[in-house]
């Protein structure tokens, strides 16, 4: 069954000491089915890929993918203590990137929440360190 919910995420990019966090706060929808959570929402100009739809699958504290289709295509794997090659898309170009998962925290169910870390690199060189943190709030 899907249903409405309110989504914060804050996304935390760090390149050495350099930090920078962005927030979003948005309307979207989530559904859980054969032990998947799925949440979707749509792209903003707030986003920076308007035109787009993001829809993040996460199974337990192990798997995650955020995948975005529309105007802009990505595609992110995560699974605890793996790296991924994944494809990404932004307004300069494609590239395909690493992305290796070091933690995976779901406690949706008890909390409304989602942790994830990971770095991503490019060519094996490295890029940044990445966190995000979601909350999912059920409309109602």
């Amino acid at each position: 069954m899907e249903e409405n919910v309110i989504i914060n995420m804050k996304s935390v990019q760090s390149v050495y000491e350099d930090r920078s966090e962005t927030e979003l706060v948005t309307s979207g929808r989530m559904s859980f089915e054969d032990g998947l959570y799925r949440i979707t929402y749509d792209d903003s100009e707030a986003t920076g890929f308007p035109g787009s739809t993001t829809n993040i699958t996460v199974r337990g504290s192990e798997y995650a993918s955020v995948s975005r289709t529309g105007a802009s295509v990505s595609d992110l794997v995560m699974e605890t203590g793996k790296k991924h090659h994944c494809h990404y898309e932004t307004p300069y170009g494609v590239m395909n990137i690493g992305v290796f998962t070091h933690v995976i925290e779901n406690h949706i169910e008890e909390k409304g929440t989602i942790y994830m870390q990971y770095t991503i690199d490019i060519n094996s060189g490295y890029i940044s360190d990445n966190e995000i943190i979601m909350t999912i709030q059920r409309e109602g």
